[in-house]
């Protein structure tokens, strides 16, 4: 009886890890195609481009767990790497604000397997992203941007300026509160609407497989 059941729980677990790795597969190939399509935003200077390429991530994130997410965030940006135009430093830094909104979202979502914790963790994901970015674009992406591609800091403070018609940037705080804040606050919220419209029809499927 005990091998039996023992049987069955490594039965259930190989399958479970064959569905998590088809549909981390899954997901990052859309999650590719997305990121492949991303577009400029007004207001906003040429170097922050906008893609939806993070809903996969969330999604795999809710079905298989945060680090799933996490992954999928890590194959999209290398797997795009050839593709880059910043010497890797966009990717990297897209990984790490997209990890941080996927793992963050995802692990509420585990708490709370409902249309209620799908709102909390989008909610509770996009402010997760937006004060980590503050951080990840202040002391990491902009000295890169100087010391790599030599890409000296008042070019982008111009460039931004020029880009923003509303407000002065003059600034490298500037650039991060008037900028990148507003960036990924409309990032955010715009996926995570977009996230929850998908998850609708999506949720039987999510409850089958938390079953």
């Amino acid at each position: 009886m005990t091998e039996t059941k023992e049987l069955k729980q490594q039965n259930r677990k190989r399958k479970s890890m064959i569905y998590m790795i088809a549909l981390t597969g899954i997901m990052t190939a859309l999650a590719e195609v997305l990121m492949m399509l991303e577009i400029p935003l007004p207001l906003m200077p040429g170097f922050l481009k906008y893609d939806f390429s993070d809903i996969p991530a969330l999604f795999a994130g809710f079905a298989c767990g945060p680090v799933a997410g996490v992954i999928v965030e890590f194959l999209k940006n290398l797997i795009h790497m050839p593709f880059s135009g910043t010497q890797y430093i966009g990717e990297v830094a897209n990984f790490i604000s997209g990890s941080i909104f996927v793992f963050a979202g995802a692990m509420i979502y585990c708490k709370m397997k409902s249309k209620k914790g799908v709102v909390l963790s989008l909610v509770f994901g996009t402010i997760a992203l937006t004060i980590a970015t503050c951080f990840v674009n202040y002391f990491f992406s902009l000295p890169l941007y100087e010391k790599v591609m030599g890409f000296p800091m008042p070019a982008i403070i111009d460039m931004c300026d020029k880009a923003n018609t509303i407000v002065s940037i003059k600034t490298k705080l500037d650039v991060i509160l008037m900028t990148f804040v507003p960036f990924n606050i409309f990032k955010g919220i715009t996926v995570s609407i977009v996230a929850f419209l998908c998850y609708l029809p999506l949720h039987s499927f999510l409850s089958k497989k938390e079953e």
